[in-house]
């Protein structure tokens, strides 16, 4: 993983990029984690990732959705960790070393999401992302915002709404029991 990934914010530590909890909401305000699937760039608000880690060996565990992979270990506790380009029907690639799952915290729940490279914390100011383009029959269920970033265009996660109510219960229903 690259170093200056963070900005100054990381800790390298056994393939682990942690995100330092910073009492001050000012200074993640805009800023968000930015990450691939395969040719399109997303974007996460900061403030609910709380480490970035390379992966790691995914049990499987029956009835889970399809796109939840299984669970990780992490110093001792159980994380789901579900495949970003699986829920959003991407076409699926091998894993590589550039592969990453990061540790989120949505409606408190954590959960990992495997991504295909993280590429860097961006301040985008609110007045550069717009609302999702509106379909007929499509609600945009997970994406907040379209973000103009110099050239390029991010598209702006909802990361409490990745996840529907149900899969929630159904996933930690599963894991408890486990």
């Amino acid at each position: 993983m690259e170093e200056n990934i963070m900005n100054g914010q990381q800790e390298i530590d056994d393939g682990m990029l942690a995100i330092y909890d910073d009492d001050d909401v000012d200074t993640q305000m805009d800023k968000y984690l930015t990450f691939s699937l395969k040719d399109k760039s997303y974007g996460i608000k900061i403030k609910y990732v709380n480490e970035i880690i390379e992966m790691q060996k995914i049990t499987e565990i029956p009835d889970l959705p399809p796109f939840v992979k299984g669970v990780i270990n992490l110093r001792g506790k159980i994380i789901p960790v579900m495949d970003m380009r699986m829920r959003f029907n991407i076409e699926q690639e091998e894993y590589n070393d550039r592969t990453c799952i990061i540790i989120t915290d949505m409606n408190s729940f954590t959960v990992g999401l495997i991504v295909d490279i993280v590429t860097e914390v961006l301040k985008v100011p609110t007045e550069n992302i717009t609302n999702p383009p509106k379909f007929k029959d499509s609600e945009n269920r997970f994406v907040s915002g379209i973000a103009r970033v110099n050239e390029d265009v991010k598209i702006m996660l909802d990361i409490e709404k990745i996840l529907y109510d149900e899969e929630i219960d159904a996933i930690s229903s599963v894991i408890k029991d486990k």
